[in-house]
C-alpha cells in the first residue's frame, strides 16, 4: 500500500508521518504542495506544521493548494485521508470536516503528552483500536481549539463522529473535550494531537500512535480482497 504524504511551504512533521507510515509496514510517497495528481497513492496524510506560515488562519492558504484539489476529490471517492495538527485544520477549512480551530483559550501553545480516549473505532484510520481503548501521543498546538455550533456538536456526538477525546484535562479548549472526528462514511479523520511521534520505543511515550497507520494499512490490504 502507498500512502501519500504532502509537504506544504511550512511542513515539519512530514518526515515524522513519512516514517510512520514505514513502520507500519506501507510504503510512504512524498507529495508536495504544487502536485497536480496524487501519484497513485492509496491514502494521503496531512500533517503537522505551519503551512504557508499559517497567513490568515491555520490551513486557509493550504486549501487551495493544487494538490488539495486531488485530496478533496480521492476523499469523496472515500479514499483514505489522516489530518494531523495542521491537517486537521487543513481539512476543516477544506470542508471536508465540520468545525473549526482557534487559539488555545489560555492563549498559550501546548506542548505535552496527552491521554486519549479512542470513541470511534471503525474509521479507516482506528480499526486496529477498540472503542474505549485509552492511548497517550503527544500534543502540540497554539490553535488546536476545535468549536461548532451545537447542532454540529449534537450531530457528531449522535452519529458517533467523534474519534478521540481529551482525558486529564483539556488542553486547549475543545468543546465537549473533543480531539478528533471522522467524516460520515469514516475514511476522512482529523486529530490534533500527533501519532507520529509515538511509533518508535525512546522517541516519544511509547508505540500508542502507531495504530491509526496501521489501520489504514489494514483497511486498504481489506479493499483488495
Amino acid at each position: 500500500m502507498r500512502v501519500g504524504v504532502v509537504t506544504f511551504p511550512g511542513s515539519l512533521d512530514d518526515g515524522d508521518a513519512r516514517r510512520a507510515v514505514r513502520l507500519a509496514g506501507a510504503e510512504p510517497v512524498a507529495l508536495w504542495h504544487a502536485d497536480a495528481d496524487l501519484h497513485g497513492v492509496d491514502a494521503v496524510v496531512l500533517p503537522g506544521g505551519f503551512s504557508y506560515g499559517d497567513y490568515l488562519r491555520c490551513g486557509a492558504i493550504a486549501r487551495f493548494a493544487p494538490v488539495m484539489i486531488e485530496v478533496v476529490a480521492g476523499a469523496e471517492r472515500g479514499m483514505p485521508v489522516l489530518g494531523i495538527c495542521n491537517g486537521f485544520q487543513v481539512l476543516c477549512e477544506s470542508h471536508l470536516l465540520p468545525g473549526a480551530l482557534v487559539r488555545n483559550d489560555h492563549q498559550k501553545f501546548v506542548c505535552k503528552d496527552q491521554r486519549l480516549r479512542v470513541e470511534n473505532a471503525s474509521t479507516a484510520w482506528t480499526s486496529q483500536f477498540a472503542a474505549g481503548d485509552e492511548i497517550v501521543v503527544p500534543l502540540k498546538n497554539g490553535e488546536g481549539g476545535f468549536v461548532a455550533d451545537t447542532e454540529t456538536l449534537d450531530r457528531l456526538e449522535g452519529e458517533g463522529r467523534v474519534v478521540f477525546r481529551y482525558l486529564d484535562g483539556n488542553p486547549n479548549g475543545s468543546l465537549r473535550d473533543i480531539a478528533g472526528i471522522t467524516n460520515e462514511r469514516g475514511n476522512v479523520v482529523g486529530l490534533m494531537p500527533h501519532p507520529e511521534h509515538a511509533v518508535e520505543e525512546l522517541f516519544g511515550p511509547g508505540l500508542d500512535g502507531l495504530g491509526l497507520f496501521t489501520s489504514v494499512l489494514s483497511a486498504g490490504l481489506e479493499a483488495l480482497r
